[in-house]
């Protein structure tokens, strides 16, 4: 995967209105393997940032419909559901 593709994924995303949702890497890949590699001295593959990015399209989805169940336009941190 390419780091500054990461980097710069949210970027084409921005002011989407369409509905159609952009499927980039939603993570800086530089910053998760740094975050990896100094959290725990192990490596990370490749493979993890679209499993990862999938996983936060789904927080971002349940947190949208969150907001919209009460009639705001804004996702707020209280619409992230804890983690279990």
């Amino acid at each position: 995967m390419n780091e500054a593709v990461g980097e710069k994924a949210t970027e084409s995303g921005t002011n989407n209105t369409s509905g159609e949702a952009p499927h980039d890497v939603l993570v800086v890949v530089s910053k998760l393997k740094s975050y990896i590699k100094a959290k725990s001295g192990m490596n990370t593959s490749d493979g993890i940032i679209e499993v990862l990015s999938d996983h936060l399209r789904k927080i971002a989805d349940q947190a949208m419909e969150s907001a919209r169940s009460d009639g705001r336009k804004t996702v707020l941190d209280r619409d992230i559901r804890p983690i279990t």
